[in-house]
């Protein structure tokens, strides 16, 4: 069998790297790689961050795969393969955070047609906050959904109610198209962008490696409209009655450290649903669990591996 480090760098033979059209015509990039053979155990449909891409999560897709999982991931409209929706190429923008449920929810609707055995969604930080919107909102029913670091909350020194007023401040005035910042995840921030993400150096190089290798995958900041509807979007969604009848069994891996999104807060939405698990990572952990030292990241995952095989079964 194939050692899933020998994918961090390369698309596996037996992957396909396609497109796929949204109802209102967007074109967006697609992975898959299916699963096949009597070990089939079921479908992943993993959905990254902001700014992600899907090749920063081949080694874990491998793990996965090997254990007879399909994997699917679609890149979020607007960044990696998924065109651009500001004139400026370098910067993330999005008009409304409902386009993006909307985009996933067309989406979901052919996937788990096609899916084979149980189906289980995944989100990472941006990703999280959005398929949680989407099976909250009724639009996507999977057997099991796994979030990890989840954007439940940003991440502001000005806690969330003043953090949103800011934001719309500063953002309401001229083209809340342009950048909210200059560079790094966070703005006014002596933290390195590795920092933030992991402790891994040798996993935070793979990023800068497919940066390089596919420059046209690369995003920088986001727009202040961006920022302003990751406020409100998050705030919406933890005031959210819905939440408390939306029975999907959910795991949630919370890094307590994290400095890019509120961990008080996933930890907040995970005691309103009925049927949730935690797993928490202190110091040991930045935002990126599933990309950490091994240490980190094999934990996480032999968690997750633990939870399908308890509430993802066919």
């Amino acid at each position: 069998m194939d050692s899933p480090e020998m994918y961090r760098r390369a698309i596996p033979a037996d992957a396909r790297i396609g497109r796929w059209r949204g109802p209102d015509g967007w074109d967006f990039r697609r992975f898959d790689w299916p699963a096949e053979g009597s070990a089939m155990r079921g479908s992943i449909l993993f959905e990254g961050g902001r700014g992600d891409i899907f090749e920063k999560y081949l080694e874990v897709f491998a793990h996965w795969h090997a254990r007879g999982w399909s994997i699917t991931s679609l890149d979020w409209r607007g960044q990696a393969g998924s065109g651009r929706t500001s004139p400026d190429l370098h910067v993330g923008h999005i008009e409304n955070f409902d386009t993006y449920v909307a985009d996933f929810a067309a989406f979901w609707r052919e996937w788990q047609r096609d899916a084979a055995g149980p189906k289980v969604l995944m989100g990472h930080s941006m990703g999280g906050h959005l398929v949680l919107r989407a099976m909250t909102e009724g639009v996507a029913k999977p057997d099991a959904a796994v979030l990890i670091a989840p954007m439940l909350g940003l991440h502001s020194p000005l806690g969330a109610r003043l953090g949103e007023r800011m934001a719309k401040m500063l953002g309401g005035v001229g083209n809340s198209a342009r950048a909210a910042w200059k560079v790094n995840e966070r703005p006014a921030t002596t933290v390195t962008r590795q920092a933030l993400l992991t402790h891994d150096r040798d996993r935070y190089d793979d990023e800068i490696f497919w940066q390089t290798t596919k420059p046209e995958l690369l995003l920088g900041p986001p727009s202040w409209r961006w920022v302003m509807q990751a406020f409100e979007s998050t705030r919406r969604q933890r005031d959210d009655p819905r939440l408390r009848k939306m029975a999907v069994p959910t795991l949630l891996i919370v890094a307590e450290a994290d400095k890019l999104v509120n961990p008080k807060a996933a930890l907040q939405v995970a005691a309103r649903l009925p049927d949730a698990r935690v797993v928490r990572f202190g110091r040991e952990s930045a935002h990126e669990v599933l990309r950490e030292a091994d240490a980190v990241r094999n934990r996480a995952i032999g968690e997750i591996d633990i939870f399908l095989a308890s509430r993802a079964r066919a």
